[in-house]
């Protein structure tokens, strides 16, 4: 038998053995140690990246810590869209979520060092999912990224689009015994106009013998977030203007829609509008300090052991406000229409007569702080090899928040005809609460004899002071082991894993039940202010929504904890969970205990090589939560003692357990010395989001709409091919392309249902519209991808790639964040003292969720990113970078692109830095 023992399969061999920790802790056996090179340049990276790729046994791209820190970018995420069918969102103007191949981000996993890495959230209304939060990783950290678009089985499972692998640099692999690099940088966005610094260092050092080493860094980044926008919250149905909703009378009942109102109503019942129009403005601080560490040792040849820990504390405080028209609110504006206009389904224009307006006001503190350690030990002799690896992962924080709401009432009429160029346009008629805060109070209540109080008043809501600390870590551990062998399978392996993950959150706080006379506060009394001049530059035809105050929330949060606003009668409330009906709903915890084997063959006879393997898990999970066992509607009374109040839930765990066997082959044929082909076949598996299959509910009283998870949620199960071809036609330089498909089955997506639930504010139960994920049957992303990379001459070169991708489910629903249509270009230019990039990025349309019964889908986005640098000395230099240049506008809507959900500019970013390296 004949089969190829080349410098190749020896050079696999090699660097497996040595390097080789877990499932993909090396997520790739390359020829290339890529670490080890130097990299002295943008093209020499790219190089790098190009010999990482046509030397793998998978379907993988790389780009390295040159690409990283050249590449005009804030965090790894948005390094990464060059790489063919790789896009990102970027809800608040910058890469947050990583989309591979146009499967829904939570269906893709990101890994450091091959392990996971616990991740938060700062917003109040993000609960924990499987995607990482990208803004909290520093550039300054990496030493490569791999993007495997085809797994193995010794890889982590979870996966179905693809996994990004982040390696951390090595001790032993620097090129000097001493390193000391960082950078100073100073940072602007021209809508905040204001200069935030940054600073990162990195010190390393080894011995002589290169058998000990250490690598100490540190990075403090600090940048201002504005984002401006028109937007609307949820929609409304023409029937509800006709007939009411929940015992609130409609505009025909009230006489306000007469004549041709009326029949406009009568004659188009579904026809669909915006429930409100609203001036958005968020203002937000992002630090991020990060410290890691990372010690590396060779006591022998055959011995190596590495330890890894980094630390990162990162502060997002923001202030969210909206001030808006809502005139789908069922009790305050239903029955407030007098004008309307209908086209072709769509309400485009409306006039209201004393409709409702709502100034919300949401100060938030938000931490997050992570740590993450690991250590791990290869054994390497010539005929095996044994690996051992185990570590820890946890974030912790969430954001606390001052809620204050304020309503008030005003004659008004608004339109979205010019949509989607013009998204909205608000015009009030006679006293406008938008320039005139007294006409703005919180809401205090109203008169009925089925309030339990001694006045018989029923009390509104004014806000709140709410926390929601968030939790997630994960253990592991693993071995592995492989058996070198002189045949075609040059090396058989085999390993175990396992793995406890904790992700939960609690909510607690306090409610403010204002009562009219006492607590029912204006807006004047907390420290008016205008926005600032240049607040919806880039909007036009907005009427008065740009015309607007805002208030000091600190001051609101003193008012609120200082308790001035009780009522005789009322006591001050106590900050707790069970408390408040809705922060025992959004109080849950997931663990799950994972268990996986592997076995997997190397393979290589002559122009073929390889690799098959089969990987078997086991999930066991505990979804656990509070539920009532009172019986009473609410649960709890006013009349309840605390302790009967804290007696009245029981913390209910549901177990669920499942497993899956998981099959792939790779197989890759060297055609010839520049051509490649790849072929890819696997059974893949990805779990539902944490909060999908929590017992959350979330309930809007006002608009009788609302969001929950759901326990009974499978698995999905996927079934992966892909196939693709690669000519290397010159030096630094590559044509591919490349076909994929994934056949998926329990694809999970929210349906809207009626559910009946009690309404806090109304003090009865009341039909809501709650959208929950469901198994919702099979689905396909099928797609091909193309790229071109080359050095045309003279210093210049150019990236370039498009990718098409299919994604619909079996019930004809589109699938989340899956754009048809996206390319990248990237032209570049390097001599010896100069470098400079352009990066444009372009992705069509894509649905991101149900809301309220109506997908919203997310308008095509582009952008545009540059950078120069200059070469000072061989250990200084100095580099301009601007990001999000086009200052795109992320526009979001309900089913057509009339129907606003939201449009927002976040600002264009530069930032000024001086690099070292010695």
């Amino acid at each position: 038998m004949k089969h190829r023992k080349s410098p190749l399969t020896a050079a696999i061999v090699s660097c497996l053995a040595i390097s080789f920790a877990a499932s993909a802790q090396q997520a790739q056996p390359d020829a290339t140690e890529l670490d080890r090179v130097v990299v002295t340049g943008i093209r020499a990276s790219l190089q790098q990246s190009l010999e990482s790729k046509r030397n793998a046994d998978s379907i993988v791209d790389v780009i390295t810590a040159e690409d990283v820190g050249k590449f005009p970018a804030t965090n790894v995420a948005e390094a990464m869209t060059i790489i063919p069918g790789v896009t990102i969102d970027r809800a608040y103007g910058q890469g947050e979520r990583v989309s591979i191949l146009g499967v829904d981000p939570a269906l893709n996993r990101t890994l450091l060092n091959g392990q996971s890495i616990a991740s938060g959230d700062w917003n109040m209304s993000d609960f924990p999912t499987r995607t990482f939060n990208y803004s909290l990783l520093a550039p300054e950290l990496v030493g490569k990224v791999e993007v495997f678009k085809s797994p193995e089985a010794r890889m982590d499972e979870g996966s179905i689009g693809g996994t990004v692998n982040v390696s951390t640099r090595k001790p032993l692999d620097m090129p000097e015994r001493i390193s000391i690099t960082g950078r100073v940088s100073y940072s602007r966005n021209d809508r905040v106009e204001k200069t935030d610094p940054s600073a990162s260092a990195a010190f390393g050092w080894k011995n002589v013998d290169d058998t000990f080493g250490f690598i100490l860094s540190a990075q403090s980044s600090n940048e201002s977030i504005r984002r401006d926008g028109i937007e609307s919250f949820g929609t409304v149905l023409a029937k509800h203007y006709r007939d009411g909703l929940d015992g609130a009378a409609g505009s025909i009942a009230t006489g306000n829609c007469v004549n041709a109102c009326a029949d406009a109503i009568r004659n188009n019942p579904n026809a669909v509008g915006p429930s409100s129009v609203s001036a958005h403005f968020f203002e937000q601080e992002r630090k991020r300090n990060t410290y890691s560490a990372s010690l590396q040792f060779k006591p022998v040849e055959k011995l190596n052991v590495e330890l890894n820990a980094i630390k990162i504390d990162a502060n997002f405080d923001h202030m969210a406000q909206a001030m808006f028209a809502w005139q789908g609110n069922t009790y305050g504006s239903l029955g407030s229409l007098t004008d309307i206009t209908i086209e072709d389904g769509l309400i485009t224009a409306a006039k209201h007569k004393g409709a409702r307006m709502v100034f919300d006001m949401q100060n938030r503190r938000a931490k997050i702080e992570s740590e993450t350690y690991d250590i791990k030990a290869d054994w390497n002799d010539e005929r095996w090899f044994a690996s051992t690896h185990i570590g820890s992962t946890k974030a912790e924080g969430g954001p606390e928040q001052v809620f204050g709401e304020f309503l008030a009432s005003a004659d008004y009429d608004w339109s979205i005809q010019n949509g989607p160029g013009t998204p909205a346009t608000l015009n009030i008629t006679g006293p406008n609460p938008f320039t005139t805060p007294e006409l703005f109070r919180m809401d205090g209540g109203y008169g009925s004899t089925n309030c339990a109080t001694t006045n018989n008043w029923c009390s509104g809501w004014g806000g709140n002071l709410v926390e929601k600390p968030t939790l997630d870590k994960e253990t592991y551990g693993q071995v592995d082991f492989g058996i070198k062998l002189d045949s075609p399978v040059y090396l058989l392996r085999f390993g175990y894993k396992q793995r406890a993950h904790e992700t939960g959150q609690i909510q607690r706080g306090v409610t403010l039940p204002s009562v009219q006379g006492w607590g029912d506060a204006t807006a004047n009394m907390f420290n008016p202010r205008d926005l600032p001049d240049n607040y919806l530059s880039g909007f036009s035809g907005y009427g008065d929504l740009n015309n607007r105050f805002t208030i000091d929330g600190w001051a609101l949060a003193d008012y609120i904890r200082g308790n001035t606003w009780l009522a005789p009668y009322q006591t001050a409330p106590i900050p707790t969970t069970k408390g408040n009906s809705e922060f025992i709903r959004n109080t849950w915890t997931i663990e799950e205990d994972i268990q996986a084997a592997y076995v997997q063959a190397d393979f290589s006879y002559e122009r073929l090589r390889g690799n098959i393997g089969l990987r078997y898990v086991s999930t066991k999970l505990d979804s656990s939560a509070y539920a009532c066992n009172t019986g009473l509607n609410g649960c709890t009374s006013s009349s309840m003692t605390p302790a009967q109040v804290e007696a009245s839930y029981d913390y209910v765990t549901r177990s669920s357990k499942y497993s899956n066997v998981l099959p792939n082959l790779n197989l890759v044929y060297d055609v010839a010395e520049d051509v490649v082909l790849r072929f890819s076949a696997a059974k893949t598996m990805a779990r539902p989001n944490y909060a999908d299959v929590s017992s959350y509910l979330f309930l809007s009283d006002q608009s009788l709409t609302g969001g929950g998870g759901n326990p009974n949620l499978k698995p999905y199960r996927s079934t992966n091919l892909d196939f693709s071809g690669e000519w290397y036609f010159a030096p630094e330089a590559i044509l591919a392309a490349s076909i994929f498909y994934r056949d998926v089955s329990d694809y999970v997506l929210r349906i809207s249902q009626e559910e009946t639930h009690y309404n806090i504010n109304q003090l009865r139960d009341a039909v809501f519209l709650v959208d929950r994920p469901q198994n919702a049957g099979d689905a396909k992303v099928k797609g091909y991808s193309l790229a071109w990379q080359q050095n045309i001459g003279a210093g210049f070169g150019i990236i370039a790639n498009y990718t098409y991708s299919d994604g619909e489910a079996s019930n004809g629903k589109p699938l989340p964040f899956n754009s048809k249509n996206q390319y990248n270009l990237s032209p570049f230019f390097e001599n010896d003292k100069w470098n400079a990039r352009i990066t444009y990025n372009w992705r069509d349309k894509y649905f991101t969720r149900v809301s309220g019964g109506r997908d919203v889908w997310t308008m095509e986005y582009r952008s545009l990113d540059a950078s120069v640098a200059y070469k000072v000395t061989d250990n200084l230099s100095i580099g301009l970078e601007g990001m999000n240049l086009l200052d795109e506008e992320y526009h979001s809507y309900y089913g057509t692109e009339k129907l606003l959900n939201g449009a927002y500019k976040s600002g264009r970013r530069y930032m000024a830095s001086l690099r070292f390296a010695f």
